[in-house]
């Protein structure tokens, strides 16, 4: 600063000042508060944000405030912090700076729109978002891009296939802001099941060919099927006639039903069968008709009931007729089969001897038997015409001849037959001889002891085989060795001359006997008429001796009429049906025995028996 001071001459005076003017004060301002604000919100909207007041400065006029942000990132991606510094500078370069802190945050969750609740069958698939819906309008102030998803809680419905699903659909933004929103699908089972293949159709059949129920499956659109099946009767006009209804119920877990009927109309239109073979038409004896076949018969549906008629024509005697037999087979319907024989009876058989007879005998002359009561029957007549004639061949006492008694017999029908008896009669020497055993050590016997009959006893004793000697009829054991020897017994005088051998075994077998002769009880008679007294013919006193018995017993004649080589005690009079006299019981009379006990080496014992019985 120039100070002049001039006077009135204008003498001047100059001084200078220098004054330094200096600007060192900064502006003042004040700053915007520190904000939270939306992620959504622009922070250079200075209306938002806040802006600087107050600006002053001591020297400047006009100033305008600016600001420099650092941005710090969040806890998430749509989320930082700004750390905005403002700054006032005058003309003079001096600066204020202050801070504002703006925390930029996301609390604000996604929108969206959810699908509506709906309802759907079990089969449908509930992931399928085409069907069951997706969310709509999805938006978020922060993020872009987002995507729904969803979780599903089942809860089981009032069957196997029906359920609720509670579908929670979640939008979440990048700071994890979620929003929910829930859709509620009912999962439903209205679906009956469908029966596979062809189903049975109604039919008309027979009783026996009524097929078993097919078995039928089903599918259903959500799970298994149960397939039962019901089977109602209605009885029909008889027994094997109805209509059988069956019903095939397809039945899912939900209880959804589909049915179907088959009708089925059972008939009987045929007949039983019979079982057996069928009796055929025949020709038969009258004596040999048979006896009416017993028939049953089997019916294709149940039982079958046979009866039964039999109807005679009579012929032109009593043996001769016709019969017709019929079986009539029906069943529970009236079905009807019928099978008719037809036996041709016929009487070609001459009548029969009932009393047994001897046909030939041998008798000596003084013993010719009476004409015998015979009693004849024919199979079919009752009316037996009956001739009898004898005729004799003797012409002198002393020779042999012929009785012959026939008896001719004709039937109602004129069928014939003749009987015959032959009696020779004979003046002869009748011996029955036996073979014996003897030890080495047994004392001397008469070969007599080995022949039976009636016969001449002068006749002569020889030695047929063996180195053996006899004294008449006597032969000693013990004079010869071990061995077989024969010896003959001849007659030859008389009007009949004969001879027999008998076989002597000589061995060597001695027992020490615990019984003797003396202990032989032999029975003296027989009276076999049913008194259980004397009624068999026994030999005691050496049961304990371990004997055989061996009997034999002969007529008068001697005739052999029984034989036993193990007798038992046990003949009550019984005669071999060749005997004379005929087979059964014998006749009242005397009859011989002769009975050896083997291994005893006792002599044989002999003697005469009475045997009484009712003839």
């Amino acid at each position: 600063r120039t100070w002049s001071l001039t006077d009135e001459c204008n003498n001047t005076t100059t001084l200078v000042q220098t004054i330094n003017v200096v600007d060192t004060t900064a502006p003042t301002f004040t700053a915007p508060a520190d904000l939270t604000i939306e992620c959504d919100v622009d922070p250079t909207d200075l209306s938002i944000t806040g802006d600087v007041t107050d600006e002053a400065d001591n020297c400047s006029n006009g100033l305008e405030a600016t600001y420099a942000d650092v941005v710090a990132a969040g806890s998430c991606a749509n989320e930082s912090t700004i750390t905005r510094t403002w700054s006032l500078t005058d003309e003079c370069n001096n600066t204020t700076t202050l801070v504002q802190t703006i925390n930029v945050v996301d609390t604000t969750a996604p929108t969206f729109t959810a699908p509506a609740d709906l309802t759907i069958e079990c089969d449908v698939d509930a992931t399928d978002l085409t069907i069951t819906g997706d969310v709509t309008d999805e938006a978020d102030n922060c993020s872009n891009g987002l995507e729904a998803t969803y979780t599903d809680t089942v809860t089981a419905g009032s069957c196997a296939n029906e359920s609720t699903i509670t579908r929670t659909w979640s939008l979440t933004d990048e700071c994890n802001n979620t929003t929910t929103l829930v859709q509620t699908i009912t999962v439903v089972d209205t679906t009956a099941p469908t029966f596979t293949g062809d189903l049975p159709t109604d039919v008309t059949l027979e009783c026996d060919a009524v097929p078993t129920a097919e078995t039928i499956t089903a599918t259903d659109n959500c799970g298994d099927a149960t397939v039962t099946i019901a089977e109602t009767i209605t009885d029909g006009s008889c027994e094997n006639e109805f209509t059988l209804l069956r019903t095939w119920t397809a039945t899912d877990a939900c209880g959804n039903e589909t049915v179907h009927t088959q009708t089925i109309t059972v008939q009987d239109n045929t007949a039983p069968t019979f079982n057996e073979t069928l009796p055929a038409d025949i020709n038969a004896e009258c004596d040999a008709v048979p006896t009416a076949e017993t028939l049953t018969a089997t019916d294709n549906c149940g039982n079958a009931n046979v009866t039964f008629v039999e109807e005679i024509t009579n012929g032109a005697c009593n043996g001769d007729y016709i019969i017709s037999r019929t079986w009539t087979a029906i069943d529970t319907c009236g079905n009807e089969n019928v099978h008719t024989q037809i036996i041709t009876v016929q009487d070609t058989t001459a009548p029969t001897l009932v009393t047994p007879f001897d046909e030939n005998i041998t008798v000596a002359c003084d013993d010719i038997p009476a004409v015998p009561d015979l009693v004849f029957e024919d199979a079919c007549s009752s009316n037996i015409e009956v001739v009898f004639n004898e005729n004799s061949t003797q012409t002198n006492d002393f020779e042999d001849y012929e009785i012959i008694r026939t008896w001719s017999l004709t039937d109602d029908c004129g069928n014939n037959t003749i009987f015959t008896q032959n009696i020779s009669v004979e003046i002869s020497n009748v011996i029955n001889a036996f073979d014996t055993s003897r030890c080495v050590l047994d004392v001397e016997f008469d070969l007599f002891d080995l022949l039976s009959g009636d016969f001449n006893m002068n006749g002569t004793w020889s030695v047929v085989s063996g180195n053996a000697t006899i004294d008449g009829s006597l032969f000693n054991p013990s004079t010869v060795e071990v061995g077989i020897y024969t010896f003959m017994y001849s007659i030859t005088e008389g009007p009949c001359p004969t001879e027999v051998e008998v076989n002597v075994t000589i061995d060597d077998d001695c027992v020490i006997l615990p019984c003797g002769a003396e202990d032989v009880v032999i029975s003296k008679t027989v009276t076999a008429n049913g008194d259980n007294f004397n009624e068999f013919f026994t030999i005691s006193g050496v049961e304990d001796c371990g004997f055989v018995i061996e009997l034999q017993i002969f007529n008068r004649w001697g005739a052999e009429i029984y034989k036993n080589n193990n007798y038992q005690n046990d003949w009550n009079g019984d005669a071999h049906s060749s005997s004379v006299g005929s087979s059964g019981k014998v006749p009242t009379g005397t009859y011989y025995y002769i009975i050896n006990l083997r291994n005893s080496g006792l002599k044989p014992f002999a003697g005469p028996i009475y045997v009484a019985t009712n003839k």
